[in-house]
């Protein structure tokens, strides 16, 4: 029965020697990776679909401002009902003329202190702005995508460690039932295995759920049920120092530079509130014609000037215009030093958060290792009548806390290398080369930069293009 019992053992110990990965049904056929998920995210994310549509919306108010600078026409048409009563030399007198105008108005922007291209450049600067966001943007997607993909990775490992312990405790307490049969142990070492093998497969349930949420998370994120894994990504290139990664971070994170566009913005908003306080000139043109309801009379009319107006009194709107511009863009001044303030944070964050991931998968690999050796003996001891069966199940569970441990490093490792790319602000589909159709911000902007009419060319290929987005 000793013989028996070992056989069963090392049959056991095979199985702890290779983690296996579970099937569950109704899983893809395919494998995914790290680039599928991010591909994934990339195409069906709503969240970049909305930024993008305010990026747009932003473009459009380049073309609102130019739009001051261009003269307006209008047509116009007007019924007219003139009440008048008048005493000439004793006679009262009575008139009650019904007069219709139809013409055009035109009025052409001549001279406001600049505040008109002042507005035009603001809107500019906003415009890059929120080209920045919406890249940082693009990397919390991608980076929720990695996040996403690792997260079914580590619960399909924890699955594989979970099913072989399993497995392995199932050999344990029928090791434990032959051993009891033929007097080797007693009643309570049985109970031990069974209790153990209970466990087990408790914590089995609970790692399939914890699968089946990461499985909805990747669902959520990538917009498909994940494939076969791949395995581990590699690991992307990381600057050598923490100093290299802060300062690429200062230079090229989109959340600075969107901070820094914002400044601009709105220091050209305060300079246009205070062209607002100088003389605006305007030409005003009309000409149409008056028919007369009372005869067939009319009269062709036609009028040009040139208006100078000069604000004195608005009751203090402009000067407290002026002043909430001021305020407006000292608070963007403030928000770009927390901007950078928070990148640098983010950085030495994730750098040490990498460092720490490589040091303990060091640690876990080897303690793997040692946890192994000592299973194996004490399993071999146990055979042997030195160990009790109390040892052998605490130098199992040793064993299967260090496999965790192991696997829950290493995806620590890779999500801190990504997290660590993205604070540097170089998470992007462009920089990661993914084979995407990248979106490119200036198609529509230059499309709508020169507020084409509704009538002309640029505004019918603007109609392409927005059916192409599907946001007729």
């Amino acid at each position: 029965m000793r013989g028996t019992a070992s056989k069963k053992l090392i049959k056991a110990m095979a199985l702890t020697a290779s983690i296996a990965m579970v099937a569950l049904p109704g899983r893809p056929a395919w494998a995914d990776n790290l680039t599928d998920a991010f591909i994934g995210a990339y195409n069906t994310s709503g969240l970049l679909e909305q930024n993008r549509a305010l990026l747009r919306a932003a473009d459009e108010d380049v073309a609102i401002a130019l739009s001051a600078l261009r003269p307006i026409i209008d047509w116009t048409a007007r019924v007219r009902q003139d009440f008048s009563r008048a005493r000439t030399g004793g006679v009262l007198t009575t008139d009650e003329p019904s007069t219709f105008f139809t013409g055009l108005t035109l009025s052409q922007l001549i001279y406001d202190g600049g505040a008109s291209v002042l507005g035009k450049q603001s809107a500019q600067e906003r415009v890059l702005s929120t080209r920045q966001s919406l890249i940082d943007i693009e990397q919390q997607v991608l980076f929720r995508a990695a996040r996403a993909y690792l997260g079914v990775l580590l619960q399909e490992e924890t699955v594989g460690i979970r099913q072989n312990n399993v497995d392995l405790s199932a050999e344990e307490l029928r090791a434990s039932q032959d051993r009891f049969e033929v007097g080797e142990v007693t009643r309570t070492d049985v109970a031990l295995s069974e209790a153990q093998l209970a466990s087990s497969r408790a914590d089995l349930a609970g790692a399939r759920g914890d699968l089946s949420t990461a499985q909805a998370e990747y669902v959520n994120v990538v917009g498909k049920l994940p494939g076969r894994t791949t395995g581990q990504p590699g690991l992307p290139n990381l600057p050598s120092s923490e100093s290299e990664a802060q300062s690429l971070a200062q230079r090229n994170h989109p959340a600075i530079l969107s901070a820094q566009h914002q400044v601009r913005a709105l220091d050209l908003f305060v300079q246009q509130q205070r062209s607002n306080l100088g003389p605006n000139v305007r030409l005003n043109a009309d000409a149409g014609i008056t028919e007369s309801y009372e005869d067939d009379d009319y009269r062709n009319d036609a009028r040009v000037s040139l208006d100078l107006t000069q604000p004195i009194y608005a009751g203090g709107r402009l000067a407290a215009s002026v002043r909430r511009a001021m305020a407006e863009r000292d608070s963007s001044r403030a928000n770009l030093l927390i901007v950078q303030k928070d990148i640098t944070q983010g950085v030495t964050d994730a750098y040490v958060r990498f460092q720490t991931a490589t040091a303990s998968l060091t640690a876990s690999t080897e303690r793997v290792r040692a946890s192994q050796v000592a299973f194996d003996g004490i399993r071999e001891e146990a055979t042997l009548g030195a160990r009790t069966t109390l040892d052998v199940l605490a130098a199992q569970q040793d064993l299967l806390d260090a496999q965790l441990a192991e696997v829950v490093s290493r995806t620590e490792r890779s999500l801190a290398a990504y997290q660590l790319l993205q604070a540097q602000g170089l998470l992007t589909a462009e920089r990661l080369g993914l084979a995407v159709q990248i979106y490119d911000p200036t198609l529509y902007y230059n499309l709508v930069k020169r507020a084409p009419a509704q009538v002309s060319k640029q505004s019918r290929d603007l109609d392409r293009v927005l059916k192409a987005l599907r946001r007729e």
